[in-house]
């Protein structure tokens, strides 16, 4: 696959009402199989997401995912769930109690040099949490380019910063996203 570093499209938000559709999509210089492991594994998540324990890879399985970055009093997110669909190497969905509602890992078949990861996170909250999340799965996958890049996320030096650039950026245009 090519060296090419790509880059992060902005998230598109659909809302309607309280109910709110996160979408973005990534095009990956890596396999399948490589960027299956860091989206649909307890390992790979850890390198950029949060901490998959316990993780039952099968539809109906428990997961529960905990971030391990922090807000700025020093809480860590815990959000627990069922895998809601599960297709090896193509569709991995996570159903979350509380604000992360459900989210969605869809790889394409490869293109030329690269992989198509469509995200999907489907929740329910105010413009607010929105703008929370988009400006959060956008730092997530700047992560997870570095993670599939064999460099972990390193979540001891983490900060607020790049988080609350890209919110600054989402609520800019009204944190619809240009998708």
């Amino acid at each position: 696959m090519s060296d090419t570093h790509p880059v992060i499209e902005r998230g598109a938000a659909e809302t309607d009402g309280d109910r709110h559709i996160l979408r973005f999509t990534l095009r990956l210089p890596h396999s399948v199989s490589r960027v299956w492991a860091a989206v649909a594994g307890s390992e790979g998540l850890r390198d950029w997401l949060a901490a998959a324990e316990p993780f039952e890879p099968r539809i109906g399985g428990a997961i529960t995912l905990r971030w391990l970055n922090t807000d700025q009093d020093g809480n860590a997110t815990v959000a627990s769930g069922t895998v809601t669909a599960w297709d090896v190497e193509r569709v991995a969905e996570y159903t979350l109690e509380g604000v992360h509602g459900r989210i969605r890992f869809h790889l394409e078949p490869p293109r030329g040099d690269h992989v198509v990861l469509r995200f999907t996170n489907e929740f329910r909250g105010d413009d607010a949490l929105r703008l929370d999340c988009l400006a959060g799965w956008h730092n997530h996958f700047e992560y997870l380019l570095e993670a599939l890049d064999g460099r972990p996320a390193d979540w001891s030096a983490w900060t607020l910063t790049r988080w609350q650039e890209l919110r600054d950026g989402y609520a800019a245009d009204g944190g619809r996203g240009a998708g």
